[in-house]
């Protein structure tokens, strides 16, 4: 079967398509031909090199495709099931441990830039109904992260406010996901046609972060000062300042991204004096992601795709990842 691998040292003239091996189904596992994965920041700080994996990787985290072959004491799944990945295929529920978040597909382990894979049935769930691969693979890294973080590490209530930063994957999902739980949603992008596309998909109020360096604070003025309850919090150092002014007395910053820095000063006064409540969160599990998409199915949520690329497109697609144009998920089809 066709895979693309990762050639040391990285970088994405290294991503290379050839031909990997499949194993036959043990008990316990299925066979899925996948048809899709989406890219992710994460994705890229593996194959641009920044993460420690060996030569050859099979990158990335997401895939979805259908089942083809289910081994002995399976019966979750049946072949011809739509079926999307997990990103902890350790992490089937309950507390994170160590343990559970130690592997994770196109990382510590092979992932699915590939055609076909023999898995555990339990590093897959079912995709949500009327989803196609590409769709449902845009769920696994990019909407359960948003799902943890409003719904699982905090409990968005209808009329409360979340505030989102930027376009990405994660962005868009947190916007859908808190418009359709009747909250009101403060979204920020550096581009004003961004903004005009996020008004369209019900934003309330929008901020352009370049031209006002104190969003946090017109953030908290458009709540009637007394700031915003929820933040969903992917730039990381550069923009957790503004994060912590816009929030209201014991409100929730979800800090899921590093995008505009690893490091930097952290207002610890402001945290303690506001009372803020900040929780480092990287996806979520098993039983996070299928509750997730039982709320997407009962609310008819469709992920934005922004563009589509062929598995041995990888490398392009990756490049307009870099370009920071685009506006919702990059995919890979095939």
């Amino acid at each position: 079967m066709r895979a693309i691998r990762l050639r040391k040292p990285g970088g994405l003239e290294r991503l290379v398509l050839g031909e990997a091996e499949l194993p036959p189904v043990g008990k316990g596992e299925i066979r899925v031909r996948l048809h899709a994965s989406s890219l992710n920041y994460h994705d890229y700080f593996v194959v641009t090199g920044k993460a420690p994996t060996p030569d050859g990787r099979i990158p990335m985290s997401d895939g979805a495709g259908e089942v083809v072959e289910v081994g002995q004491g399976v019966t979750e799944f049946a072949p011809g099931d739509r079926v999307v990945s997990t990103f902890f295929p350790r992490w089937l529920g309950g507390e994170p441990t160590i343990e559970s978040l130690s592997s994770v597909p196109g990382d510590a382990d092979d992932g699915y830039a590939r055609e076909e894979v023999v898995a555990p049935a339990t590093s897959f769930t079912r995709a949500p109904a009327g989803y196609s691969h590409a769709e449902a693979a845009t769920l696994t890294c990019a909407g359960l992260t948003a799902w943890r973080s409003l719904f699982v590490e905090a409990t968005l209530l209808p009329g409360e406010t979340v505030l989102v930063q930027g376009t990405g994957g994660v962005s868009i999902f947190a916007l859908q996901f808190a418009k359709a739980a009747g909250a009101r949603v403060i979204a920020t992008s550096s581009s004003d046609e961004k903004l005009e596309r996020l008004t369209s998909m019900g934003a309330d109020h929008v901020i352009n972060y370049k031209r006002d360096e104190a969003w946090g604070a017109t953030a908290r003025r458009l709540t009637g000062g007394r700031g915003v309850d929820h933040v969903v919090e992917i730039g990381g150092a550069g923009t957790l300042v503004q994060s912590i002014t816009a929030c209201r007395l014991r409100g929730h910053i979800g800090l899921i991204g590093v995008l505009a820095g690893f490091a930097g000063q952290v207002p610890t006064a402001a945290i303690m004096s506001g009372n803020v409540r900040i929780s480092g969160l990287t996806v979520g599990s098993r039983e996070h992601q299928l509750a997730m998409i039982r709320a997407i199915e009962a609310n008819g949520i469709k992920p934005v795709i922004d563009s589509s690329f062929p598995l041995e497109g990888i490398a392009d697609a990756f490049r307009r990842q870099e370009s920071g144009r685009h506006f919702g998920k990059i995919c890979l089809e095939w």
